[in-house]
Parts: C-alpha cells; structure tokens; sequence
C-alpha cells in the first residue's frame, strides 16, 4: 500500500466536506479509519437546496409533478404518488433496490463510498437534509460500516443496489458491522451500538442516496492508488532485473527521451538511471560488446511510462468525479423561489468512469506483461548473459525457479482476460428506460483483480532478480539497489536448495504492499 497523503481541508485528521478536494489519498485516508465531518458552507448550501424540495412537498396534491420527489421511478416515473405516501415511497425505493448478491464489499471500499456519497450530498444539489449527511459522517467516525454485496450494479442509474445497501442502514434496516469485527449485525443494532438514531426519509431522500457512480469510484479509487504505486515498483524490480541480466543504462539517457516528451516515460528512465548509479554490475561488463539489450529491459521506460500516464488520466477521471453532483434530479437554486428549478438529467451514468477504469486495467495489465519476460530472461539459459538454469546453481537435480515463472505467466494471462473492457457491454433494464449502461463496477471489480495480479507478478521479479543479482557476485549493484537486495534477503533467504516458493512470494508481496522496498530507494525515485 502507498502512504496516505493530506489536502487542504483536512484539520486534526477530519475532512471536512465543503472545503477539501478529495483526492484519491484523501479517499483513501477516510477509507482506512480518518474522520469525517461537514463544513459550515457545505451546510449552508444543503439547507438552500432542501428548502426547495420542502416547498414542492408543502404543496401536497396540487404541486406538480417533479420526479424523485412525487413520482416513481425509472419506467415508473408517470405514476404520481399522493402526498401522504411520500415516506413510504422513499422507504420501498430503498428496500426494493437492496438486491445485490455475492460476497460483501471490503469495509474500506464501502467506507470510501459512504465518504463519496456524503460529498454529493454537501455540493447542495440533492436537496435532502442536514441530518442525512450528518448521519453518514458519524457513521464513519463511530465505524458503522454497511454490508454491501459486491453484485448487481450496471452502472447507469448509478450503483443503485450496491448504494440502497448503504442507504438501508440509515433507515436502521439492512446489516452493518461495526468496527473491524466482520460480524454481522442488523443496521438497527450497528446503530444503537455506535449511539446512533436511524432517519426517516423525506422526499426525495431515498432517491438522492442510491443514485450515483460511488461504489465504482470507491474500489476504482483505491486500486488506481495501488497500481501507481506498482508502476513504481516495477522502475525498481524492473532496474534489479537488468542488473542480474547485465544489461546496460545506456537506453535510459535522458537525451533520448526528450525528444519523445511523453511525461511518463521521462520519469521512468529517470527513475531507472538514478537505480542503477553507481553500479559494480554495470561497470564490469561495459565493454562485453552487448549492443543492444531485449526490448523488456531496454523499452522499460518507454512501457512503464506509458502506463504512467494512463493511470494519471485515470486519476483525472476519478478525482473530477469525486467532485461531481450524480443524483437525479438535481435540485439548483435561484436567485428567487420562483427560479429554483429541480432538473431531471443523467449524471449517474458510469460511463466517464468505466471508460477510464477499464483503460487503467489495460495499462497496468502491461506492467506484468513486461516484467514476465524479464522473469523468462532470468531463467532461461539461453537468454540470461551466463545465470544457470532457473536461477539455481546445481540443476537438473534442483528445479529452482522453474515454477515461478509459470505462476508469473498465469497471472499475466489472467489479466489478458480481464484487461477486455467492460464499458463495450451494455444491456437494457427497467423496462426498456435504462436502455444503455455503463458497466462500471464491472471496470472497477477487473482493475482490482489486474492490481492484485500485478503486484504478484511484481513480489515474483523481486525475488527471481535478487538470486540473479546474488549469483552475479562478487560484483554488487549500486547504492540503491543494495538496499533492496538488504530489505529482501532480511526476509527471503537466498536459494540454494529447492524448497516451496509459494511462501517466499507471500513474505515479498507483503513487503511490496507495506512500502519496505520503495521506502528502501526513496531518495533515488519520483514518487510523483
């Protein structure tokens, strides 16, 4: 995991709502434990936009027809619904939504949904109450977290099911646990734990809560940060490959990547040169009269940056949809009552953010594709400028790390799989109104199950190019890299004697996912 990071806006560890940006570190920041409250403009807005909604409801029967607030929904949407039933309509859109099925969200994606939800609320266009909003941050601030399944959105009314499992607890409906105790508890008795009092929806309530891109923002968020920090890793295990191959930093020269200004790719052969300073592995073979090295190693920066710069347009996205009013209707205040206006549209649609997940999971996709053929360089004889076969020094009666490789190449096959875009697919629902959708929790889902892949295939280089880079010896790397051979041969011992490799890769991802290594070479790395 990257290290949470801080924006303007956040005091004493809360964000406050109205005043700070969410970042994807923000997101995340809330989504592991932070605190959560409104600020005083966000408030102000909120009680303008809920005036209106609260004067179309004073007008019973005779005010007219507004969706959301006195109608139904979807295909629905010209049954009019009588004044004194208001209530309930928001309380069946809630139940009847909670549909979704299959194992529950993470508590941190759901708790980064719940902060997301929140912050649609507090633009004011929603026009629910205070107290909604209010409800929502305390919950995240006593740890009430609902239990969402992870299926049954499309993404186009936003993540309707997924979100009316969010909206339930509120209600004092649904399940919640409470804490990191993965108990499941009745929302009632979640609520009643943390000292907390259930709402009533009013008008328009219900709608505003299930309505919106949260729960594909939620998990898109959180793996977006996980794979840049994997681009990072991968300048590192990428760099400590080279090393045990004897390639040469010669392609990193920062003349070659200036006349091709993609920002990426300068930053990684920065990175890449800056790694490999000072090197006894690269000084004791610069005259072999090696010309070029495969493209895996010498296309490094043109590849990893690549990705870089895709994953940043997917931040754009995110963060930018973040920041976005997806309810329906959007309630916008005039100057006067008599321009208020409560606007029907389609913001909910996932399509800006699925488009953008998907092409993340295309471009971290290639982060392992890349770094498995540095894998088969290392253990392959044929191609390893002189390491033994799969990496161990007595063969045939050793198989070394023969297996590795294999897992590598599943992994990187799997993602072949899941890298299809989801966003291409579309099937109609609601009787034919909702008859083009996004997909985007499909998108997120794929670029979560990519990451996870990815950073396997990442743990598997760390270990594979640290025995090269041992059996290289007495020659060592330079300063950077010996610190990661230090922060790795700390926990994975080198081989000598076959023995299963499957808990070595476990101890290596571990110090992936904690920082260890990029911590270890921080000063050598742009962390962007």
């Amino acid at each position: 995991m990257t290290t949470a990071g801080t924006a303007a806006g956040t005091a004493a560890g809360t964000t406050i709502l109205g005043d700070t940006v969410l970042t994807l570190e923000v997101i995340r920041t809330v989504a592991y434990g932070g605190k959560v409250t409104l600020g005083a403009e966000a408030r102000a807005r909120m009680v303008a936009a809920r005036a209106v909604v609260e004067r179309i409801q004073a007008g019973g029967d005779a005010a007219p027809a507004v969706y959301g607030v006195n109608t139904g929904f979807g295909f629905l949407a010209d049954v009019r619904i009588s004044a004194d039933q208001i209530r309930a309509l928001q309380r069946n859109l809630v139940r009847s939504h909670a549909a979704g099925v299959g194992a529950p969200l993470s508590i941190p994606v759901v708790r980064a949904m719940m902060l997301l939800r929140a912050q649609v609320l507090a633009l004011g266009h929603s026009g629910v109450r205070v107290e909604v909003a209010e409800l929502l941050c305390a919950m995240l601030d006593r740890g009430v977290t609902p239990v969402v399944p992870a299926k049954g959105s499309v993404g186009a009314s936003g993540d309707l099911a997924p979100l009316a499992h969010l909206a339930l607890v509120l209600m004092g409906e649904g399940e919640a646990y409470v804490g990191d105790d993965l108990t499941k508890l009745s929302g009632a008795e979640a609520l009643r734990r943390a000292e907390l009092t259930p709402v009533v929806f009013e008008a328009k309530e219900g709608i505003s809560l299930v309505n919106g891109t949260q729960c594909m923002v939620a998990q898109g968020a959180l793996a977006l940060l996980d794979a840049e920090d994997a681009t990072r890793l991968a300048d590192i295990t990428g760099s400590l490959s080279l090393e045990a191959l004897k390639g040469t930093p010669r392609a990193f020269d920062p003349r070659i990547h200036a006349v091709r200004p993609h920002p990426g790719q300068a930053v990684s052969a920065r990175n890449l040169a800056s790694l490999l300073e000072g090197s006894g592995i690269v000084e004791s073979h610069k005259d072999c009269g090696k010309v070029q090295d495969p493209y895996s190693l010498r296309c490094m920066p043109q590849v990893h940056g690549a990705t870089r710069d895709a994953l940043a347009y997917a931040r754009l996205v995110l963060e930018r949809e973040a920041a976005s009013a997806t309810d329906n209707p959007l309630v916008f205040v005039g100057e006067t009552a008599d321009s208020d206006e409560l606007i029907s549209g389609g913001n909910f649609h996932g399509q800006p953010v699925a488009l953008a997940l998907d092409f993340a999971g295309i471009a971290i996709s290639e982060i392992a594709n890349i770094a498995e053929r540095r894998l088969e360089q290392l253990v392959n004889p044929h191609l390893s400028s002189g390491l033994p076969p799969f990496l161990t020094p007595d063969s045939g009666l050793h198989s070394g790390y023969m297996m590795a490789q294999v897992t590598a190449a599943a992994l990187v096959s799997e993602n072949k799989i899941l890298a299809h875009p989801a966003s291409v697919d579309s099937i109609p629902s609601s009787a034919g109104r909702e008859d083009h959708v996004s997909m985007g929790v499909h998108a997120a889902d794929k670029l979560c199950r990519i990451v996870d892949n990815v950073r396997n295939v990442l743990a598997i280089e760390l270990l594979l190019a640290a025995q090269g880079v041992d059996l290289r010896g007495p020659h060592q790397p330079g300063p950077a890299l010996q610190s990661v051979m230090r922060a790795t041969r700390a926990v994975v011992p080198r081989l000598t004697d076959d023995r299963p490799i499957s808990p070595d890769i476990v101890s290596l991802r571990d110090l992936l996912d904690r920082g260890v290594i990029i911590d270890a070479v921080a000063p050598h790395l742009e962390l962007e």
